[in-house]
């Protein structure tokens, strides 16, 4: 089946014809997920179509800028901020995120990003779908250790993860002087395994909220925390 070209938010819709990844549950998850409350300036890195950078407008009044190395991805990225009610808060950056870390003098209160997350897998013939999901091209080291360069000391990386993940990458995060936050596992279904996490990342010592998050109940539904958690985007909700 062909993917729709288009998706409609509540408040905006994303055109997605070029960008090699489209709006997933993935990028919603950490849309809505991420905390925002005190973030003056946010950075998203990997922006795609630019969903996550346009919910964290949404959610806040915040500065938003948005990293996208695929120029016809950036180029996707800058018209959907350019439709968007928030247009003069947010920023495309087309860039190398490992050059833009080592020369942007300014510092985030939040860095957001659904990162690559394969590894060693058989790739994709299309180059900008690799980029996107092979972290050959962004690990996770240099994620993190970029995100530190650019982070404020109170700030936060907010990042979603296969849960496989999730054990080496809290151990690289915690090399890089980071410490857990909030994890939220994420279940696709009642009575299954996790399939994902999602990870708040802070600089400074805490003690980390441990919580779960699942998307469908026995019946195949979205569950009530889903439809709570998404409602200010999904029509639907």
């Amino acid at each position: 089946m062909r993917r729709n070209p288009w998706f409609e938010f509540k408040q905006f819709r994303i055109e997605q014809q070029k960008s090699a990844m489209k709006v997933s549950t993935d990028s919603v998850l950490i849309g809505a997920w991420a905390t925002v409350d005190e973030a003056r300036v946010i950075l998203d890195i990997g922006t795609g179509t630019g969903v996550i950078a346009l919910m964290m407008a949404q959610r806040s009044s915040a500065t938003v800028e948005a990293v996208e190395i695929d120029i016809d991805a950036s180029q996707e990225a800058l018209f959907n901020f350019n439709q968007s009610l928030w247009a003069d808060r947010l920023t495309l950056l087309n860039d190398d995120f490992l050059i833009f870390a080592n020369q942007r003098a300014r510092s985030y209160d939040l860095i957001v990003s659904n990162p690559p997350f394969f590894v060693d897998s058989l790739k994709s013939k299309v180059k900008a779908v690799a980029v996107a999901r092979h972290t050959d091209y962004l690990s996770h080291k240099q994620l993190l250790a970029g995100a530190k360069k650019l982070l404020s000391p109170k700030g936060m990386l907010s990042v979603i993860l296969p849960y496989s993940c999730f054990t080496d990458f809290k151990e690289e995060a915690r090399l890089f002087g980071f410490f857990l936050k909030r994890k939220t596992a994420v279940i696709p279904k009642v009575g299954k395994m996790p399939k994902r996490v999602l990870l708040e990342l802070s600089l400074e010592a805490c003690y980390p909220e441990l919580e779960e998050l699942t998307l469908l109940d026995v019946n195949g539904d979205y569950t009530q925390e889903y439809k709570r958690l998404t409602t200010e985007f999904y029509p639907a909700f």
